[in-house]
């Protein structure tokens, strides 16, 4: 565990001092300036929210780290093309190496940009989405006039944009993690925090992620009367399948039972990919864990190949987003086997899909 990871899991409870939490409380307290007031300007309109053509629904969270947004989105793309939108996904294309203002990772018929362009979570969106523009780009109201314009979409998933304020939404759904909620309660760097839990008060829903691996109740629901008026709805991470890093034909998950696999990833949430596999019986002889959204170079992959031979292991295994990152290593492709996950709403997802096609039937009426 790194010193940023110790300081975001400290809420104050363990009183010792430490010069670098008390320099990143002290920088917390200017950003959260900077944000309190950039958000006092779009709520009182001195700062203008532009309305695009079609709806928008924006996907994000409020703490750094993963809260499930990618198979979020995902699912409400293919929700919204079974009732006969034609969407598309607007994406910043976080770790791409591209400059351009517009980037087309997939045109709806098949992927356009290779990983080191697209980002891994736009990427990981394109391959698993048919029919479905997505476009990374630094400004969502380019990128969405894109794709209104070139690929008729009539209307916009933002991936991870509750913070980006430019681009108007209809509908702000907000993801929180059912065991951190908030993480430690600080703002960053101090906590995982990205902006005051009040800002909640722009969400249109929540959907509390993970709650099939947490025994935590709603409490902090209970904070302040208005944030029990802002539907809430419960989602966890379903397992699919596992695919080869080629994606030739998927295994089913129950192929893992009893099997010796190694492990490796660079996620934000390890310990639930590590839970995953516990659940479907695999034995772990060994987890290698790297930084969120890492570059795995050359000789990591080699080390890493090398000690799944040298164990005689059955499976060599990763995250199907740690799999867009691995595009340029052939014979890794070749050897290892990406874990496919869904996002599924509790107890029916048609709870969800009510509330969404209610309120794009109240929009811009």
């Amino acid at each position: 565990m790194n010193d940023w990871q110790r300081i975001w899991n400290d809420d104050g409870s363990i009183s010792c001092f430490s010069p670098v939490k008390a320099i990143a409380y002290t920088l917390s307290l200017l950003y959260r300036l900077i944000i309190n007031s950039r958000n006092w300007l779009y709520d009182h309109q001195i700062l203008k929210e532009v309305k695009l053509s079609c709806p928008v629904i924006s996907v994000g969270n409020l703490t750094v780290g993963g809260t499930g947004k990618t198979p979020c989105v995902i699912m409400l793309a293919q929700m919204l093309k079974e009732h006969g939108f034609k969407p598309a996904v607007l994406s910043r294309g976080y770790g791409s190496k591209s400059t351009e203002p517009v980037n087309i990772i997939a045109d709806g018929s098949k992927v356009l940009l290779p990983g080191k362009l697209a980002g891994d979570e736009p990427l990981l969106i394109a391959q698993s989405l048919k029919g479905v523009s997505v476009i990374t780009g630094p400004r969502r109201i380019l990128t969405g006039q894109t794709a209104i314009n070139k690929f008729g979409a009539d209307i916009l998933i933002c991936d991870d944009a509750f913070q980006h304020r430019q681009i108007f939404r209809d509908i702000n759904i907000v993801l929180l993690d059912s065991q951190r909620p908030w993480g430690n309660g600080h703002i960053l760097p101090r906590g995982s925090l990205r902006e005051p839990w009040t800002e909640l008060r722009r969400a249109s829903a929540i959907i509390l992620t993970r709650s099939n691996e947490s025994s935590e109740s709603n409490n902090f629901m209970d904070k302040e009367a208005w944030l029990k008026e802002i539907p809430l709805f419960r989602s966890s991470h379903k397992a699919k399948d596992i695919v080869p890093g080629n994606y030739t034909k998927p295994l089913p998950l129950a192929s893992l039972k009893g099997k010796k696999v190694c492990v490796f990833s660079g996620i934000a949430q390890p310990q639930s990919f590590r839970n995953t596999l516990l659940e479907a019986e695999a034995q772990i002889v060994s987890f290698d864990v790297f930084p969120d959204h890492y570059r795995y170079n050359r000789k990591e992959l080699d080390q890493i190949k090398n000690n799944f031979l040298e164990k005689g292991a059955d499976f060599l295994i990763t995250t199907e987003k740690d799999g867009m990152r691995l595009s340029e290593f052939k014979d890794i492709l070749d050897t290892v086997y990406l874990l496919r996950m869904e996002m599924e709403i509790l107890p029916d997802k048609s709870l969800l899909e009510d509330f969404i096609l209610q309120k794009l039937a109240t929009v811009r009426q």
